[in-house]
C-alpha cells in the first residue's frame, strides 16, 4: 500500500453565481486535468438569506452531470421536462444533463436562515454526451453510513466503501463520493483506488493530510485549527482547515491526522476520462464545433431533444 503524496492544498475562492448567490469555488473554469473526470466544485454556505435567495434561475446544461449535496436548508428545483422537487438536509440529487436540459435551483434556508450544500460537476465521455437526461434523487435515509471502531464515520453517497455501497448508480466515471468525519486527534488511512484521480474538501474542523514522506502509523501532536483557522504560527504544508481543497497524487490510500476539533471532509475520486474538453458556461462538450452547435440550438429553440 502506498500513501498518496499531496500535489497541493488551496483555499476555495469567493465568487458569485446564478442571480447573485455568494459561494466559494474550490476548483473549476480553468485547467481541470488534475481533477478529471470532475470539472467544478462549489461550496454554497451562508447564514444571510440575502446572499442566496435569488438562487439559480433557468439555465441550460449539456454534456455533464451535476451532483448536489445539501447539508442545511433546502433546494427547490424544476426543469424543462416537467420535473419538480425539493432537496432537504442530507439529501443528494445526481442529475445527468446528457443531451440537454433547462432547469432552475432555488435555495432556501433552515429556520435559522442557514444554507449549506455542495455542487460537483462530473464530465461525461463523448459516447454519453448526448444521452437522455435523468435524475437520481436520493433521500437522506437511503445513504448508508458506517462508523469504525475509533469513531470515524463515513456516509457513502456513491461507490463502495467499508462494505457499504452508495445509492447512486450507473455513473460513467465510476466515482466514489464520501462524506468523512474523523474524531479529534485520530490518525486514519483511507483506501483510494490507484487508477483514480482524488481530492478532499474540508468543511468542518481541520487536520493534517500526511504526505507520503511522513512515517506511517505515527501519531503526531497537532492541536491547531489549520489553515483558515485561528491557530497560532505558520501552517505546515500538509495542514488543511475549513474550505481547504487537497489534491492528491497517485497511490492507493490517503492518510489524515485530525486536529483538536476533528475533521470533516468530502473525499471524491473518479476514473479519468482523458478526452478533449470544450467548455463555455454550463455546457461542456469535446470540440468547439459541438459547443457552437449547442449554443445555436439554444438560440433557435432546438436544444431540448
Amino acid at each position: 500500500m502506498s500513501i498518496r503524496p499531496i500535489k497541493r492544498i488551496s483555499q476555495a475562492q469567493p465568487t458569485i453565481e446564478g442571480a447573485g448567490v455568494k459561494l466559494r469555488r474550490a476548483f473549476g473554469f480553468g485547467s481541470t486535468g488534475d481533477f478529471d473526470p470532475f470539472l467544478l466544485l462549489d461550496d454554497f454556505r451562508n447564514e444571510n438569506p440575502q446572499d442566496y435567495l435569488a438562487g439559480f434561475p433557468w439555465h441550460p446544461h449539456r454534456g455533464i452531470e451535476t451532483i448536489t449535496y445539501v447539508l442545511r436548508g433546502s433546494v427547490q428545483h424544476g426543469d424543462s421536462l416537467g420535473n419538480r422537487g425539493s432537496l432537504g438536509a442530507g439529501e443528494v440529487q445526481w442529475m445527468t444533463a446528457g443531451s440537454g436540459i433547462l432547469h432552475q435551483e432555488m435555495p432556501q434556508g433552515d429556520p435559522q436562515g442557514r444554507m449549506h450544500g455542495f455542487q460537483l460537476w462530473a464530465n461525461l465521455p463523448a459516447s454519453l454526451k448526448m444521452t437522455a437526461p435523468r435524475y437520481q434523487d436520493i433521500g437522506a435515509g437511503a445513504i448508508p453510513e458506517v462508523t469504525d471502531d475509533d469513531g470515524t464515520r463515513v456516509r457513502v453517497i456513491c461507490g463502495s466503501f467499508w462494505g457499504k455501497t452508495g445509492p447512486v448508480e450507473g455513473v460513467a466515471a465510476d466515482p466514489r463520493y464520501l462524506d468523512v468525519w474523523v474524531p479529534p486527534g485520530r490518525l486514519r488511512t483511507l483506501p483510494v483506488e490507484s487508477s483514480r484521480h482524488a481530492f478532499a474538501y474540508v468543511f468542518e474542523g481541520g487536520g493534517r493530510f500526511r504526505d507520503a514522506s511522513a512515517p506511517r502509523g505515527v501519531q503526531t501532536e497537532w492541536v491547531g485549527t489549520a489553515r483558515g483557522g485561528s491557530g497560532g504560527g505558520d501552517a505546515a504544508p500538509d495542514e488543511a482547515g475549513n474550505r481547504s481543497l487537497v489534491l492528491f497524487d497517485s497511490g492507493d490510500e490517503i492518510s489524515v491526522q485530525a486536529g483538536a476539533a476533528g475533521i470533516r471532509f468530502l473525499l471524491v475520486s473518479g476514473r479519468p476520462i482523458e478526452e478533449p474538453v470544450a467548455w463555455y458556461g454550463p455546457i461542456v462538450m469535446n470540440t468547439e464545433a459541438e459547443l457552437r452547435r449547442a449554443y445555436a440550438e439554444l438560440r433557435d429553440g432546438t436544444f431540448i431533444r
